[in-house]
């Protein structure tokens, strides 16, 4: 029987990008992934090649696919350019960035966390409508920025999350907001939460309301209240990486940006470029985002492999990088995952 091949672009991005991508790619194909994959560029060295950090066959790449797998890059300092990050999920519509915080590694400060933020990806105070107002000789005396929420971008959104909640049997939504004091900002999104509950999920899913400040709070304090959290794109940003925290930090944080357009897997961790190339980096986040590849595209049985070759290589095997406590390499572990990965 011939398996089906699913086109797919591969970017493997900046410093420590193209040795954890090089990870990934073995684990993907111990477990036979069929991605046919277009390799393009992006970030630094995107920008040597061709003077732009999102070169237009990057783009088209995608535009193509409609699916996507990406290592860290790294946006030029200066000049104007613009996150790279956001100009992709600007360009496809990516509207909901999903970062799941799972407990791998037992033992740790927090245990057994198993959560799931569910970011809006395009508005708010990331639209960078921003500027400066010059007084006297100070060019930059005040520093201005719009937020901009719509009521569409939050039923994009919140809808994925209650969705996701309901496929994924989870027990309740949470929508963290700043409605008392952002009364128009953020409270357009709580508004249209509770109606868009009240229309379509309640007696479905246990849902709540807590806002941003006390959020951060309960999830140092006590996170297992919580299941799924849905938020605007600020809080969000900072949330989830509270989140990875609780799990190992960010090493251990796959993230996925989906939409009308496309979906981009990634992990969430910068380049590292002070340790690209001396052969440690962890490649384990970008494999977990792999695996949320393989759930998009309906391969789960395979997304359960890789999942289950991860927790049995640092748990059972014991093979760590040095960051997660361990002494192996990036080949040792990669070795190793790939093994149980085949045996599946």
């Amino acid at each position: 029987m011939t398996r089906k091949i699913i086109p797919a672009t591969l970017i493997a991005g900046d410093g420590i990008g193209p040795e954890i991508m090089d990870a990934t790619l073995a684990v993907l194909d111990a477990v036979e992934a069929p991605f046919e994959w277009d390799r393009q560029i992006a970030g630094m060295g995107a920008l040597k090649d061709t003077g732009d950090p999102l070169p237009q066959a990057t783009l088209d790449s995608i535009r193509r696919t409609r699916l996507g797998l990406k290592g860290p890059l790294e946006t030029p300092s200066g000049g104007g350019f613009r996150s790279i990050n956001v100009r992709l999920r600007e360009a496809f519509k990516l509207y909901a960035n999903i970062r799941p915080a799972l407990t791998i590694i037992p033992g740790g400060r927090y245990d057994n966390i198993d959560l799931v933020i569910c970011r809006e990806n395009l508005e708010g105070l990331y639209m960078g409508f921003e500027n400066f107002i010059a007084i006297d000789n100070d060019p930059h005396a005040v520093g201005m920025a719009t937020g901009v929420n719509t009521r569409q971008g939050s039923r994009h959104i919140l809808e994925y999350a209650f969705e996701y909640a309901i496929a994924n049997g989870r027990k309740k939504v949470t929508v963290v907001h700043k409605a008392n004091i952002m009364k128009a900002l953020t409270g357009i999104f709580l508004e249209t939460a509770r109606e868009m509950y009240e229309a379509s999920y309640k007696g479905r899913i246990e849902f709540e309301e807590v806002i941003v400040d006390a959020c951060a709070m309960k999830l140092v304090m006590n996170p297992w209240q919580f299941d799924v959290l849905v938020t605007t794109n600020l809080f969000g940003d900072i949330l989830s990486d509270l989140t990875s925290g609780l799990v190992g930090g960010l090493g251990m944080a796959p993230g996925a940006n989906i939409g009308a357009d496309a979906a981009i897997f990634e992990a969430v961790h910068g380049s590292a470029p002070d340790i690209a190339g001396k052969g440690i980096a962890n490649p384990i986040a970008l494999i977990l985002a792999s695996a949320m590849m393989l759930d998009h595209v309906g391969l789960q049985d395979k997304a359960t492999r890789v999942r289950k070759a991860v927790g049995e290589t640092l748990n059972v095997d014991k093979i760590r990088t040095g960051d997660l406590g361990g002494k192996a390499n990036t080949r040792e572990l990669t070795d190793a995952l790939v093994r149980r990965a085949r045996n599946g």
